[in-house]
């Protein structure tokens, strides 16, 4: 099997290239990234020698690239695209350019060639929860609520039109929040464990009592490969941690983790958009496929702690960058 992971140089794409490089010895990866700002050769530094592994420079969105790496692999898995809400909001046109059209560019050459297709979203496509709530499942109604969410519930149309349309064969899933090593530090998570090791305090945007439902990023991994080697074509699978907690809870918790004091947080002014909850329902992948998460929130958080502390150079080298700084002190003004 020779697959073609769109976005490997990202948090997630890198991941799921792990897991299939340590499970799959008889299949072949070509990792196709634009390196933008969050995907980073410096994510693949341990894979980047790997004998059935490459990495190929370009942009979902060449249409004459795409239909070139598509005509010679297996099936294709789609990571690729802009994520950060924060960013979104500043200037959409990277995420219609990426997760719109990227993804169309990726459906037009897979029915071409008739390849599998498995395309990766996310639960914010379906807005927001209140505090009880039925969990996100496969039949909740789309209802995104910022650019980066409007993007990536665009881009699903888009598969589940081409599966109808064109007979493309393919899968879809929606995932939860996702951490672990390599998060790029812009997302909660990092940013809250870098500052700490800066001995700066955690910000907590608004009351803090917006809710979202955390999975390792291994584990989600591990779900894309079930879904892609036993999915059913034209089905959608969702994948959730079973680990709701507030950012204020997760704050605290990370702060106890890492034997820090309470006064490590302090409140920032909440971001436009702010969903009040997030989870997902995963009846359906377990059941059906066999899948489920492995790691609970605490052991993974601490997991991830870890290696940041191992992994200084790699996270200081984008927060040292200028771009950073700029987009932090825009974001929390210091």
């Amino acid at each position: 099997m020779k697959i073609l992971v769109t976005g490997g140089c990202g948090f997630i794409g890198s991941h799921f290239i792990r897991v299939v490089l340590s499970e799959r010895p008889d299949w072949d990866v070509v990792n196709l990234d634009a390196l933008t700002y969050a995907g980073n050769l410096a994510t693949t530094v341990d894979i980047q020698t790997h004998s059935r592994y490459k990495f190929i420079y370009g942009s979902i969105v060449d249409r004459d690239l795409v239909d070139t790496l598509v005509r010679d692999v297996d099936a294709v898995i789609n990571f690729a695209a802009e994520t950060h809400v924060d960013r979104s909001i500043q200037d959409n046109e990277p995420f219609i350019l990426t997760n719109i059209l990227g993804t169309q560019r990726l459906i037009d050459a897979c029915v071409k060639y008739q390849k599998r297709f498995h395309h990766v979203s996310t639960d914010e496509v379906f807005g927001s929860l209140g505090p009880m709530d039925a969990k996100f499942h496969e039949q909740s109604h789309y209802d995104p609520r910022n650019p980066y969410s409007a993007t990536k519930a665009a881009s699903d149309h888009l598969v589940r039109a081409a599966i109808h349309t064109h007979g493309l064969r393919a899968t879809i899933s929606n995932c939860t929040n996702n951490y672990g090593p390599y998060l790029y530090p812009e997302k909660y998570l990092s940013i809250s464990i870098t500052n700490l090791l800066d001995g700066k305090p955690i910000h907590i945007h608004g009351d803090g009592h917006q809710v979202r439902d955390w999975i390792h990023v291994r584990d989600h991994g591990l779900g894309v490969l079930a879904i892609l080697e036993r999915g059913v074509m034209g089905e959608t699978y969702m994948m959730g941690g079973n680990a709701e907690f507030s950012m204020l809870e997760t704050g605290r918790l990370l702060i106890r983790v890492m034997g820090l004091g309470d006064n490590m947080v302090t409140f920032v002014k909440d971001r436009l958009g702010q969903d009040r909850r997030y989870a997902i329902d995963p009846s359906k992948i377990m059941r059906e496929l066999g899948w489920s998460h492995t790691m609970t929130f605490e052991e993974g958080l601490r997991h991830m702690v870890e290696w940041y502390r191992k992994n200084d150079a790699w996270w200081r080298a984008i927060r040292n960058s200028s771009a950073y700084r700029d987009w932090y002190g825009r974001q929390f003004g210091n």
